[in-house]
């Protein structure tokens, strides 16, 4: 199926706004609509990629409450927490984990202009210890009710939509594709325009094709791929 005009301007619209250092690590968040509503809400603020910590092999997601968020936002799987939060800190993230211990501060006391993500634990639960002990910092959204803690998509949209009006106030968000490394941004208009072609390129172990101006992938005969526009 061709790449209509309008389709192909809003994926350079919304790559332009997307955003490389902002993500949320999931500990054991295994309710199907609590993980859609998180990466809707991922998609909203213009992140790339968010990691979850889960023994399932494949996590479910719910379609009427993503609505396709899962599509635009990659969704990462580990089998423990340390590798997840390991691979971010070597990246330069500084780990924000939600948890009522010692040492928490007010989430709105906090600075996420830098690479920030935030560490999530699961519905009931919160934190592991292992988890808690890796943070960088631990903070807390202020209850005023009966409660302790928010619904963890609850919470996560609040904290993502915080680093957004930091950034905004800041005038650092993204506005012209300044988020993303220009090879990263053309790898992933590429899979946003065309899942199946990227899929089929990935499987036989090339680098992607080139889109010409209209979004119209540039055939190289060099690759051997055979595919339909």
């Amino acid at each position: 199926m061709s790449l209509l005009p309008r389709r192909f301007r809003r994926l350079q619209f919304v790559l332009n706004y997307r955003i490389s250092d902002l993500t949320v690590i999931l500990e054991h968040v295994e309710k199907s609509h609590n993980l859609s509503a998180i990466l809707r809400s991922c998609d909203a603020v213009g992140i790339i990629e968010a990691h979850a910590v889960s023994l399932r092999e494949r996590l479910r997601i719910f379609q009427n409450t993503a609505l396709g968020s899962q599509k635009w936002v990659r969704l990462r799987n580990y089998n423990s927490i340390v590798p997840a939060i390991t691979q971010l800190k070597q990246r330069g993230f500084k780990i924000y984990g939600t948890n009522l211990g010692i040492g928490s501060i007010d989430y709105r006391n906090c600075d996420f202009l830098g690479p920030s993500s935030f560490l999530l634990g699961a519905e009931k639960w919160g934190l592991s210890q292992e988890a808690a002990e890796l943070v960088d910092q631990s903070i807390t959204i202020p209850m005023s009710g009966m409660v302790q803690s928010l619904n963890v998509s609850v919470a996560t949209a609040i904290l993502l939509f915080e680093v957004l009006r930091q950034r905004q106030v800041a005038e650092t968000l993204p506005t012209n594709g300044e988020g993303l490394i220009m090879q990263h941004r053309k790898k992933l208009l590429l899979e946003y325009a065309h899942p199946q072609i990227a899929n089929l390129y990935r499987d036989e172990g090339k680098d992607y094709p080139e889109l010409d101006q209209h979004g119209k992938i540039i055939l190289d005969i060099s690759n051997n791929i055979t595919i339909c526009q």
